[in-house]
């Protein structure tokens, strides 16, 4: 199988642009930007979670998958992919952002910051739901898209659960274990 998101990803400036501006009714809404965002988000990080991580670390034991994966020599695990691939986005642009976090971080940095993530985490956690709303931080107004982060396979589980630092240990695939949060700044 072959995976190319680059086509998608392409696309993503020139969306995100129309909609920040919000000067047409035929825009794309921030709403259906960050959809569309998730959308990408997502469907990359499962892919490498079902066919890397699962498959080479958990079924046929080739590679270890690990927090310290320098010093290991082993694969990311799917969270540290989505970070890395978080600050790459950061690094080339600044119109949105993505970041995972969690009511249960094993990493503390990942636990909700604001009173609209505390917000979102619980709604997303109890309901499954997506969660939207708007914040000011700084001086900039900010569309907030909060989605539900769903364990898809074991490997998920089995690293949340065994963890010695992981407040929560009862996860089972299909759980929710956090969420997706993504910025997109409203107005210029």
């Amino acid at each position: 199988m072959y995976f190319n998101s680059t086509p998608i990803l392409a696309i993503i400036p020139v969306l995100l642009t129309t909609a920040c501006q919000q000067q047409t009714p035929s825009g794309i809404s921030p709403q259906a930007m960050a959809d569309a965002i998730h959308t990408v988000i997502d469907s990359d990080r499962a892919a490498y979670t079902k066919f890397i991580v699962n498959r080479l670390a958990f079924k046929e034991k080739v590679i270890n998958a690990s927090e310290h994966w320098e010093d290991e020599k082993a694969l990311l695990l799917p969270a540290q992919m989505f970070r890395a691939g978080a600050e790459i986005a950061a690094d080339k642009q600044d119109e949105f952002s993505y970041t995972l976090l969690s009511e249960w971080p094993i990493n503390k940095q990942n636990e909700a910051k604001t009173e609209l993530e505390k917000q979102g985490l619980q709604q997303v956690s109890a309901t499954g739901g997506n969660f939207y709303g708007e914040e000011v931080l700084g001086d900039r107004k900010y569309f907030t898209a909060i989605y539900p982060d769903i364990a898809v396979a074991d490997a998920c589980v089995e690293c949340h659960n065994d963890h010695k630092d992981s407040p929560r240990t009862d996860f089972k695939i299909g759980d929710v274990m956090g969420g997706v949060v993504i910025r997109i700044p409203l107005g210029s």
